[in-house]
């Protein structure tokens, strides 16, 4: 009997006692393990539901796969990156492919969340209020604002540029 499986993302052809490597899967090695989601199942040209047929693996080992260079270059800018990525992946070793109910993950999944697991939320403490520093407000444009120090703000700057020439006569005297 062979089927379907779908982890990481990937859909993987197995049968009992195949050796595959997939994405990285929580675990150490010798454990055992149940692969969910099962797409199809079937033996020869008969072909199951993948709901009624559960995968079980065993975990043979947590490796890195083969060395893939990453080579970044942008031609007549003197730009030139080469890196070097190893994926994690987990070799699994097919133990069974079979036919059995899942009715205990059905039951998981039909139990409703107690409302009791949701967060509350918690008043800030008065130690952490007194550490805290105001933020500044900024005034709006064009509103006077009052100093706390009691200075008076810059008088504006006055353009000489355009002076009258009868003051100018009057300066040279």
């Amino acid at each position: 009997m062979f089927a379907v499986v779908r982890t990481g993302g990937k859909q993987y052809r197995v049968a009992e006692g195949d050796k595959i490597a997939v994405e990285k899967l929580a675990g150490e090695a010798g454990e055992t393990i149940v692969l969910g989601d099962v797409l199809l199942a079937g033996e020869g040209d008969d072909f199951a539901d993948g709901a009624k047929v559960t995968v079980s693996a065993e975990i043979i080992a947590q490796a890195k796969s083969e060395k893939v260079i990453v080579f970044k270059k942008r031609r007549r800018h003197n730009y030139r990156r080469k890196n070097g990525h190893r994926q994690q992946i987990t070799l699994l070793r097919i133990l069974s492919v079979g036919e059995e109910g899942r009715k205990p993950a059905k039951a998981a999944a039909a139990k409703p969340e107690p409302e009791a697991t949701k967060p509350e939320l918690v008043a800030p403490k008065p130690e952490l209020e007194a550490m805290a520093k105001p933020v500044p407000e900024e005034p709006a444009k064009g509103v006077e604002v009052e100093r706390k120090d009691g200075a008076q703000p810059a008088a504006p700057v006055k353009d000489h540029a355009g002076s009258k020439p009868a003051d100018d006569a009057a300066v040279q005297e």
